[in-house]
């Protein structure tokens, strides 16, 4: 089996600090890449990043506010060296029937689901283009692809995200720059884990796999479009769901 070495590549991962984001970080930095551990709460960034090593640096970083966003991206790359990977995860929710949905949620779910993910990108798009090299891996959702009761905000934003990365793949393709999408279903976490027992059960009823899928599956597949086994890859969204969407 061909082994995974991002050794001397440098991983910007957006709200790591926790969560997907965190597994991701950890599996980026255990195939040798650098890697930034980018949270909006700078002290926990800075502790989780000296858990890792001294391949890691942590900042912090609202990736809704542009000058946050170029701040962190010249404070990771004086630390370790140019971005090669991007991956644009955090994100935030706030749920409500479209109805009773106000204008402040709406707008804050899109600035930092969809706004924060254009706000990196552009800051490093250059960078690869020069180099003639580089991957960008947004995280979108399935929401974004099905849409979901309650949540008009946190699907437009996922869909957003999938427009976006399909544009970006199409005008940098030809300087070597790759753009994808992965599209987690349901992931075990603190929300996923405070669901009552009744509705855990519905849940797990409508998909084939029969489990919730775990941070290290969307951490995996990050992993492979961030390497050369996906150098023919643009302009995708790789679904992760367990077959709950089909």
């Amino acid at each position: 089996m061909t082994q995974i070495d991002l050794t001397g590549k440098t991983a910007f991962v957006t709200g790591s600090t926790r969560g997907i984001g965190l597994a991701v970080a950890r599996a980026l930095y255990a195939a040798g890449a650098n890697v930034a551990i980018v949270g909006r709460d700078e002290a926990r960034a800075r502790a989780v990043a000296a858990e890792f090593g001294n391949r890691a640096v942590g900042v912090g970083c609202d990736v809704a506010d542009r000058a946050q966003v170029e701040a962190a991206l010249a404070a990771a790359e004086a630390a370790l060296g140019p971005i090669d990977i991007l991956v644009n995860n955090a994100g935030l929710t706030r749920d409500n029937i479209l109805l009773r949905l106000s204008d402040e949620d709406w707008d804050a779910v899109l600035d930092a689901n969809l706004k924060g993910a254009f706000y990196t990108t552009r800051a490093v798009i250059k960078g690869m283009m020069k180099r003639r090299a580089g991957r960008i891996i947004n995280i979108t959702s399935v929401v974004g692809l099905t849409g979901n009761k309650g949540q008009a905000n946190y699907a437009a934003s996922k869909a957003g995200l999938v427009g976006l990365t399909k544009s970006v793949a199409k005008e940098y393709a030809a300087r070597g720059v790759l753009a994808n999408c992965i599209a987690p279903g349901f992931i075990e976490t603190d929300m996923t884990a405070a669901l009552p027992s009744e509705a855990r059960a519905a849940l797990l009823e409508g998909i084939a796999l029969g489990r919730l899928g775990r941070p290290e599956d969307i951490a995996t597949a990050v992993l492979f479009l961030a390497s050369d086994l996906a150098s023919y890859i643009t302009g995708q969204v790789l679904v992760v769901d367990g077959g709950m969407v089909i």
